[in-house]
């Protein structure tokens, strides 16, 4: 497989983190040469029309098939050797952890596997260590993962006494000629419905094309990266018709009056109103949540009567239980009362979650300082996290805790974005930005400057800060936080002789990719 990574460029001029740009899933779930659109769409192969994936109905031939066009030998001589160094690969799957969880066909829904048994058959250690990291993953949460050592032989064995799972990826190092023999053996014992993954060694068109033909639902090619299987295995079940799902972003406070909440809603105030992005915000601090006073919004039991009745939510009643704030923004706002228990099961949370991400492409998750079981599912889940903490003490150890949790549950992701809020309160010692992100390995994403004047006057006023302070610092920072965690750029505004909105034509990021002089 061929690894394709970006040319290196110059070092970054700006202050926020270097990991928001976009890396779709890495390369490796097709052979080379084997690109969409590249063969006539009435060329056939085995009967089967060129990207059709017949279920797999893994049956001998009842009289020998012709050989291979691959030249017979014997199979040691086709076995590449097996290095544990592989720079390339590793510079690709450490591009993959730091930008962005894999999306199918780059810009598809997120992945989502369902509860599955998966079987893994592999012979490299390497391919050993990226199947049992992938099956750590969030989005394989629900899948049972089971690895095992050996190749199609050891699986072949393996069923002889025991039913096959849904899926079955085995690797085989051999020649393309025996690789195809074994997996006619496999064949013998798979179960109809079975669907089956083969990692190969080999980049060949035509072996893909053999193996397509034979069933097989996908061949990669080793060496693999967590992220390439995770995508490849996300494919494979994958409904067409299902709903669109949108874009998640978790905001947490690291202590309590970090100002989460009001970082959390202009972001997405920015969002929609600066990018053009339709955006939901959903308050789940049910006793003291915020959003409707910050909006100015009678608060309705948005999300109080769909957590209450999770299974009964569809479009429409998605659609009443929100309130309209613009266009592009709505809201599912918190009751704010103290006259109701809040006892709601974690499963009632992430399917209100997942409901709610098919109305809008980005979903912004206001949650409220406190620690459950459900807040450490909705942060684990959240395809990304940002942690507004102060420059203090109490922030720092908050911060690092929340920090080391999500990186542990998210090992295929990359770490949560921090944001330092109120920095620079007269007369109050500070830990510097510099020390805070070293603490917690993360370099700050963005540093918001003290203003209670422009702060004030917006929540007194039932305002965002990009309506009642537009030219203030702040609002400049939620824009370019707005633009980071979306991963899309302000709109080009033409005005006189060609100028931008700032009168340069260009965008926030525009600086990131200027050479020093």
């Amino acid at each position: 497989m061929t690894n394709a990574f970006p040319r290196p460029v110059d070092d970054f001029e700006d202050e926020f983190d270097l990991d928001m740009g976009y890396v779709a899933a890495g390369p490796g779930s097709r052979p080379a040469g084997d690109v969409a659109g590249s063969y006539p769409s009435e060329e056939t192969v085995g009967g089967q029309e060129e990207g059709e994936r017949p279920p797999l109905q893994f049956t001998p031939p009842a009289v020998p098939a012709a050989t291979p066009p691959y030249p017979a030998g014997p199979a040691e001589s086709h076995i590449p050797a097996v290095a544990g160094f592989n720079p390339v690969g590793d510079l690709v799957a450490g591009a993959s952890a730091a930008f962005s969880p894999p999306t199918l066909g780059g810009g598809g829904p997120e992945v989502s596997v369902p509860r599955i048994a998966i079987h893994v058959f592999a012979e490299r250690q390497d391919t050993l260590a990226a199947a049992e990291r992938a099956g750590q993953d969030r989005r394989l949460s629900r899948a049972t993962t089971q690895i095992r050592v050996g190749g199609v032989a050891a699986a072949v064995e393996a069923y002889q006494h025991e039913p096959t799972p849904p899926l079955i990826i085995v690797e085989c190092l051999k020649d393309p000629q025996t690789l195809l023999w074994e997996v006619d053996q496999l064949a013998e014992v798979c179960d109809s419905g079975t669907k089956v993954v083969v990692i190969g060694a080999t980049n060949d068109i035509l072996l893909f094309r053999e193996l397509m033909r034979r069933g097989v639902s996908e061949y990669l090619v080793a060496p693999l990266q967590p992220l390439q299987l995770i995508a490849a295995i996300g494919g494979l079940f994958s409904d067409p018709a299902q709903p669109f799902v949108g874009r998640s972003i978790a905001f947490v406070g690291a202590r309590g009056g970090a100002g989460a909440s009001s970082v959390a809603h202009n972001t997405a105030y920015a969002m929609s109103e600066r990018i053009g992005a339709n955006t939901v915000i959903v308050d789940y601090d049910l006793p003291f949540g915020t959003a409707g006073l910050d909006f100015n919004q009678d608060p309705l039991n948005g999300v109080a009567d769909a957590l209450s009745q999770p299974d009964r939510l569809d479009p429409v009643l998605l659609d009443r239980m929100m309130v309209r704030c613009t266009d592009k923004l709505s809201l599912f706002a918190a009751p704010a009362t103290l006259d109701v228990d809040w006892d709601i099961s974690p499963e009632a949370f992430e399917e209100v979650t997942t409901q709610i991400r098919s109305t809008a492409p980005f979903v912004v998750l206001d949650l409220p300082h406190l620690w459950s079981g459900w807040m450490r599912r909705t942060l684990i889940a959240a395809d990304e996290v940002v942690v507004v903490a102060t420059p203090d003490l109490a922030s720092l150890r908050n911060a690092k805790n929340m920090i080391d949790l999500i990186r542990q549950g998210r090992p295929n992701d990359a770490p949560p974005r921090l944001v330092l809020n109120q920095v620079g309160v007269p007369g109050r010692p500070e830990i510097p930005a510099k020390d805070f992100g070293a603490a917690l390995g993360v370099h700050p994403s963005l540093i918001i400057p003290f203003d209670p004047k422009v702060f004030g006057a917006a929540a007194n006023n039932g305002q965002m800060i990009l309506d009642s302070g537009a030219k203030s610092k702040a609002a400049d920072a939620f824009q370019m936080l707005a633009q980071i965690v979306s991963r899309r750029e302000l709109p080009m505004l033409a005005g006189p002789k060609g100028k931008g909105a700032k009168g340069d034509g260009r965008s926030m990021f525009s600086g990131l990719f200027k050479k020093k002089s």
